[in-house]
């Protein structure tokens, strides 16, 4: 169970996303967090959450880890302007720029999906996140996302 998510942390007018937005009473609510140097995402999926019976869906998984890398590349570009969860300062939003996702097996419905990313790269606005997908002790998924930091006010309508 995670108890220090970095959307816990997001600004309300940034907790709608339909994978991890907290005040989304619909979405799948995943939450991501340091796991030492790395940051982890787990999840489990449902028996909706079906491509073909037995495996997870494709279209789940990207959206895993897209949730997830966008949520370590906040968790890193805070970490990267000297703050941790906790601190006063307001999270950073970011969103993806490039997402790639690399299938190298199907993915079992069942067990717990665990995402494991690494931080490649970080600058005042943009992290580079690769990630790998864990079922149990295999491998399913490779990604790369390059996520940016958004301004406080994009999205809100005036």
């Amino acid at each position: 169970m995670i108890s220090k998510a970095v959307q816990d942390y997001y600004p309300d007018h940034f907790a709608h996303c339909f994978g991890c937005g907290r005040l989304n009473a619909h979405g799948h609510h995943f939450r991501t967090q340091w796991d030492g140097a790395e940051t982890l995402t787990e999840f489990t999926p449902l028996p909706e959450h079906t491509a073909i019976p037995g495996f997870v869906y494709g279209g789940l998984i990207a959206s895993l880890i897209d949730c997830h890398s966008t949520g370590s590349a906040a968790l890193a570009l805070y970490r990267h302007a000297g703050h941790e969860l906790g601190d006063s300062e307001p999270v950073p939003r970011c969103v993806t720029a490039a997402l790639t996702v690399n299938y190298l097996r199907p993915t079992p419905l069942g067990p717990t999906l665990r995402v494991r990313g690494r931080i490649e790269s970080v600058s005042a606005r943009k992290a580079v996140i690769t990630s790998q997908l864990w079922v149990l002790d295999t491998i399913t998924v490779e990604s790369r996302v390059v996520a940016v930091a958004v301004p406080d006010t994009f999205g809100q309508l005036s």
